[in-house]
């Protein structure tokens, strides 16, 4: 009879101890994991280099990662008013932002203007360099231009809008190249595809072993070149998205633009 009594509180001790172990198990599965947030920014081509070292200096400080999505700005803008996810917009044009402000598709109060840009001509490693004015370089010889495509690219509106005032586009026209943002009209200089090509002058600057930058566009031939930028209002995080955009703004953020060939806004 004792040996009975023993065997039922060792085989009572043994249940007890499964289910415990059992039940510690399962509140170890279910606990919940820390997820990281995330933040999509859809950014003007041009801002390349500058907002990944901004992104990496924001995601060490915030703990929220950053993933970047660019293209030219006319592009972005048509994918976010389809529905693409993004929680934050950086244009280099006023047109593609007001755009997506008509449609109700940014947070207003978030829009600034954060960096501004010049317009510049380059022209393939080697070529010769004369001291000529932006008009002159442009109609020296027959060679091919390349500009970004005024449909989508702001960088080829402001250019067409130079050249118009210029009084050149009409006679420049078959000359033209299009590229779908300044970057590839970047390569299309650097492989000496074409004779010369007009982007940015922050696009110029991460060129500057591979492209000479030989003139500015007259800064009165078109309309200011500023960057706006401003929070989603589809997004669901949005308070990560203000604060890249405060981070963009702060003294840190600028000094990366500048570094990178942008201006201040004042400046």
């Amino acid at each position: 009879m004792e040996f009975s009594k023993r065997l039922f509180w060792h085989a009572i001790f043994f249940v007890l101890a499964f289910s415990l172990a059992a039940c510690n198990q399962a509140g170890k599965t279910a606990a919940p994991q820390a997820k990281t947030t995330e933040i999509t920014v859809s950014a003007a081509a041009s801002l390349q280099d500058a907002f990944r070292e901004i992104g990496e200096i924001y995601q060490k400080q915030t703990g929220v990662k950053v993933n970047f999505n660019f293209a030219s700005s006319g592009v972005l803008q048509k994918q976010i008013e389809q529905g693409a996810p993004a929680d934050v917009f950086a244009s280099a044009g006023q047109e593609q932002m007001e755009a997506l402000a008509e449609r109700n598709l940014i947070a207003k109060e978030t829009r600034q203007n954060f960096v501004r840009n010049e317009l510049v001509l380059i022209l393939p490693p080697g070529s010769e360099v004369p001291a000529l004015t932006f008009g002159q370089y442009l109609e020296r010889n027959g060679e091919k231009i390349a500009i970004g495509n005024p449909k989508i690219v702001p960088a080829g509106q402001y250019a067409e809008q130079s050249l118009t005032r210029l009084g050149v586009w009409e006679k420049l026209k078959p000359r033209l190249i299009f590229g779908e943002d300044v970057r590839q009209v970047l390569d299309y200089v650097a492989r000496k595809e074409v004779g010369a090509g007009i982007v940015y002058a922050s696009d110029a600057k991460t060129a500057e072993n591979k492209v000479y930058q030989v003139a500015s566009a007259p800064a009165d031939s078109h309309e200011p070149i500023l960057y706006p930028i401003a929070v989603i209002k589809t997004s669901r995080n949005q308070d990560a998205g203000q604060k890249f955009i405060e981070f963009v703004l702060s003294a840190d953020g600028q000094q990366i633009l500048q570094k990178h060939g942008f201006k201040t806004v004042n400046s």
